[in-house]
């Protein structure tokens, strides 16, 4: 858009004393400048991905019509962060109270996101499906570079799931023993996965481009005619 290239270098401040000054148009700046952070921080309390761009939405929606409650002393990313997790956490509530009202599987826990999400998550699409694959062939990896000891403990308890005592009973040991082992398998797989995916960790939960340009466009289109000076 016209005239948002050239002043894309100023501050955060800089554009929302424009933006109150009356040019809405350049709320896109903060937007795009944002958007990374905010899809995050509203993806850590919504897990269901057909809800979070909405709520985005609604956030930089309710920053806009508030803008002239910010305070020059705070940082406006951490202002608009507040707004978004309000408005997921307000989301969130809503969705549970919803689905206490469906009629769901009594075995369902009240904690898990919207039943739909659920059922959906059972089909996997072909790149988490890949993700999927990945993540095992790393957690494999770990588990064959333990000492044999740890190994075979840590396979037969978490891997196959079997109780302590019945792992202590294949393998000749006391509970303790088992225990103890499994204590420090447990911490050596979690650090060769942590080696392995840390230089990948700050990639995770990307707000891509198409994402992004689609919020970006129902917001504008939302506060197109207001104007936060008033």
């Amino acid at each position: 858009m016209p005239g948002v290239a050239s002043t894309s270098t100023l501050s955060d401040s800089d554009v929302v004393a424009r933006v109150r000054a009356g040019e809405p148009a350049l709320f896109e700046i903060l937007m795009r400048r944002h958007n990374q952070r905010i899809y995050r921080t509203v993806r850590a309390v919504i897990r269901n991905e057909h809800e979070v761009e909405d709520v985005m939405q609604q956030a930089y929606i309710n920053a806009f019509m508030h803008l002239n409650q910010f305070e020059e002393r705070a940082q406006f990313a951490s202002w608009l962060t507040r707004i978004a997790l309000n408005e997921a956490f307000r989301r969130r509530r809503k969705m549970r109270l919803t689905h206490s009202r469906e009629d769901v599987p009594s075995n369902v826990d009240a904690d898990r996101e919207p039943f739909v999400e659920t059922v959906e998550s059972t089909q996997p699409d072909p790149e988490r499906q890949a993700y999927t694959l990945e993540l095992r062939h790393i957690l494999e990896d770990a588990v064959d570079a333990l000492p044999d000891s740890y190994r075979t403990v840590f396979m037969l308890r978490d891997i196959e799931g079997l109780s302590t005592s019945e792992t202590g009973a294949d393998l000749g040991l006391g509970e303790e023993a088992v225990k103890t082992r499994l204590h420090r398998a447990r911490a050596l797989v979690r650090r060769a996965v942590t080696a392995h995916i840390g230089e990948g960790m700050a990639a995770a939960f990307q707000f891509h481009a198409p994402r992004c340009d689609r919020v970006v466009a129902e917001v504008l289109a939302t506060i197109a005619l207001p104007d936060p000076s008033g």
